[in-house]
């Protein structure tokens, strides 16, 4: 795969991914952005926080400050109802979708008619 083809994978699912990550628990920029990184899903913290400000301004996520025991307060992101609504949209989705991409590039067979279903 290209190193082209990869970044416009991950362009299309590192939202969903995020929210995928908040649907546990509430957590802070830099845990969400180890987390991607080891996924191999972004390349950086940098690209983080513009995707973040992206979901607040949907609805999807919300950002409270905890000032508990640190002189620089951490940023926690929660998904809110209508993040989680999103989310199960996108296994909805995303699992037809991946069984048919498999099924069209499987190098073992060709795809039976019917097959995308």
């Amino acid at each position: 795969m290209t190193s082209e083809v990869g970044a416009q994978l991950r362009k299309g699912v590192v939202e969903y991914c995020v929210l995928g990550l908040l649907q546990h628990a509430p957590a802070y920029g830099w845990k969400i952005s180890e987390r991607l990184v080891e996924f191999g899903l972004i390349g950086s913290i940098g690209t983080l926080y513009p995707l973040l400000a992206r979901l607040r301004a949907q609805g999807l996520i919300v950002a409270r400050a905890d000032e508990s025991d640190s002189a620089r307060p951490r940023k926690y992101y929660t998904l809110t109802a209508e993040g989680s609504a999103q989310l199960q949209q996108f296994r909805e989705q995303w699992h037809p979708f991946a069984l048919a991409v498999d099924a069209v590039t499987a190098p073992d067979r060709p795809p039976q008619e019917g097959q995308a279903s």
